[in-house]
């Protein structure tokens, strides 16, 4: 169980809204809806949800611009977020994890499989008890136990999947990952989907890096690399 961790489901589809909310309850979590965005934004502030289940089309406001209000505001910036979209949206999924959402899902989708990816999301977020406390390349230093990045001294805000990705180049430092084996590995899924959802996330977070950006490197056709320092 899940010790009733909350779940915000932002959400305008009754029926859909429902089914995810007896899956959430089923898997020990407690959902809070919104069906508007503006209401979405509300209630992340007065409820601080464990992660946001995020709807693009939304009524008042769309997902994207929600997701990107939660992202500049330090009050709901670290809360991770799961957009859902349709399928006709792929330019809209590519913008949302650009502005910052951990995860995507395309409608129509299955209620239990946002249920293992809700949690898989969540565990990024959770330092494990086994890993190095500090990690250090170059002029980034992470602290785990934090959940702090600093490049030359200055902190950086990262979401949960940014975090676990720059953790696990930097620990594994001067191997090549593959696109597939960071699928894994930072999202959980075992079969392979868009690899560009890794290219999304790491471009974003060289963004972050900024001045230091070039300690990732890009293996043509294979995936990233954090060279040895």
């Amino acid at each position: 169980m899940n010790h009733g961790e909350k779940i915000l489901i932002a959400e305008d589809e009754a029926d859909v809204q429902e089914l995810v909310s007896l899956h959430l309850r089923n898997a020990g979590f407690v959902p809070v809806n919104a069906e508007n965005g503006p209401e979405a934004i509300r209630r992340a502030r007065e409820e601080s949800p464990s992660l946001i289940v995020l709807d693009i089309m939304l009524a008042g406001m769309n997902g994207l611009e929600v997701c990107r209000l939660l992202k500049a505001d330090m009050v709901t910036t670290r809360i991770p977020v799961i957009m859902l979209t349709a399928k006709a949206e792929e330019p809209d999924r590519i913008v949302g994890l650009e502005l910052g959402a951990d995860d995507y899902m395309t409608k129509p989708f299955s209620p239990r499989e946002l249920v293992l990816r809700i949690k898989n999301v969540l565990r990024r977020s959770t330092p494990e008890a086994l890993e190095t406390a500090h990690l250090k390349t170059g002029l980034v230093e992470i602290d785990r136990d934090r959940h702090m990045v600093r490049v030359r001294g200055k902190l950086v805000e990262l979401t949960a999947t940014e975090f676990k990705l720059l953790s696990l180049l930097v620990e594994r430092r001067g191997r090549v990952q593959s696109r597939d084996g960071l699928l894994n590995e930072v999202w959980g899924y075992e079969s392979v989907i868009d690899t560009r959802t890794v290219d999304t996330h790491v471009r974003r977070l060289r963004e972050k890096l900024g001045p230091e950006a070039d300690c990732i490197e890009t293996i043509r056709g294979f995936g990233y690399r954090v060279a040895e320092a």
